[in-house]
């Protein structure tokens, strides 16, 4: 099976501009193409993960991918899926981000001469001119066109800044510069970003006649139509700082029944008939269908040895052998004491197992809180050093542990 039929059956394209071109393009190992990804926190996350995982099958059939670093773009901020406005960064932040970016996607992309390269968008958008630009880029564009795009619809309630609003110009012209720069024939994106994406094709074409293709790929969404990826905690991150491997094999062990045949599909690497085969399992078998999709994607974004790692852990715990080695935890520092105690409430949002005591303190009432296997009910429970100095251990519901040590 060639890739543009796997991807396909794989059910990864959700719209393409030219179907048989980019069929022929990406079959024959021609593409040249781009994703761009914007620095708003500094490390990848889970909704990240698909666009990754896209790049390397195609570069594994002999595309060459360009990832697009949004440091230029970052100062402005995507408007597409959100309802208010993005919190301005830095230009620190943007290279600090940038650089973790970086770090993470080496796992799934190889850079290299005649391999993949990176480039951020802030060496050529922020030296543009303003008046050139708009009379070299603006003119190409219908304010009337812009406003019926989706990305601004959603926000026109609400308010859609002049900032915002410029953010599908500058999204083209990256588009306008690979071509230019780079030999860029193509660019893939979620399906959000289908307006945006036109937008480039349509400016090439006029400024230089040449064809170019987008491709959106199908968001990541489970069966009731949210974004998959987030937890109580926040997002499902790449690195294991800020999502532990446990974590990140325990998100994907608990996915909603209906929705593991679909994360086996879009994002392991598994060949589609041994998937095909998986989906006939009897119904009985569906926990050791989450184990398989939970290591896989483990092992993906952290290696063999973690994915063991999380699955025998995962595996001990629930079986009431209770190993704490590989459990993640929380270390105390000297701050998070309160003269020489911390509260229930206060050791859930340090340990990141509640947002925040309000929310930790429902989870203590509602009795979904043991500590050592002890429920507790009281909020106001509190542990000095001396309690916590051999660690205990946190259960968040049913599923969730997690250790904490003076």
């Amino acid at each position: 099976m060639q890739i543009f039929e796997e991807l396909q059956e794989r059910g990864l394209i959700a719209q393409v501009t030219d179907e048989k071109e980019i069929r022929d393009l990406i079959n024959g190992g021609g593409a040249r193409f781009y994703i761009g990804f914007d620095p708003t926190a500094d490390s990848l996350h889970v909704g990240h993960f698909m666009a990754l995982c896209l790049m390397r099958r195609l570069q594994l059939a002999g595309n060459k991918p360009v990832v697009l670093i949004g440091g230029g773009t970052g100062y402005i901020g995507d408007p597409s899926g959100r309802t208010d406005m993005r919190s301005m960064m830095t230009p620190e932040t943007i290279q600090h981000n940038c650089d973790c970016f970086r770090k993470q996607m080496e796992r799934f992309i190889e850079f290299g001469e005649d391999k993949a390269v990176m480039v951020n968008n802030a060496d050529w958008l922020l030296k543009l001119n303003y008046v050139d630009l708009l009379r070299e880029v603006g003119a190409h564009f219908s304010v009337n066109n812009m406003l019926r795009a989706e990305c601004y619809k959603q926000r026109m309630e609400k308010g859609l800044s002049f900032l915002e609003f410029n953010y599908m110009i500058m999204q083209a012209y990256d588009f306008y510069h690979l071509h230019q720069e780079y030999g860029v024939n193509m660019q893939f994106g979620g399906d959000d970003q289908w307006s945006n994406m036109l937008a480039g094709t349509e400016l090439i074409r006029k400024k230089t006649g040449d064809d170019c293709y987008a491709m959106t790929q199908t968001l990541l969404l489970n069966n009731e139509g949210k974004k998959m990826g987030k937890t109580a905690k926040g997002a499902v991150w790449l690195d294991p700082e800020k999502t532990s491997p446990y974590d990140f094999y325990q998100y994907w062990r608990n996915v909603d029944d209906a929705d593991v045949m679909m994360c086996f599909k879009l994002l392991t690497f598994l060949p589609m008939e041994e998937i095909n085969d998986i989906a006939k399992w009897d119904d009985s078998r569906i926990n050791e269908k989450k184990e398989l999709l939970a290591h896989e994607l483990t092992e993906l974004v952290h290696g063999k040895e973690e994915a063991d790692k999380a699955y025998n852990t995962a595996r001990a715990i629930f079986s009431g052998n209770m190993d704490t080695d590989n459990m993640p935890e929380t270390v105390l520092e000297e701050g998070d004491y309160r003269e020489g105690s911390i509260d229930i409430l206060q050791l859930m949002v340090v340990s990141k197992l509640c947002q925040t005591r309000s929310d930790a303190r429902r989870l203590v009432t509602q009795g979904g809180v043991t500590v050592d296997d002890e429920k507790v009910t009281d909020f106001r429970k509190s542990y000095t050093k001396d309690d916590l100095k051999d660690g205990i251990v946190i259960k968040k519901g049913k599923k969730v542990f997690h250790r904490v040590r003076s």
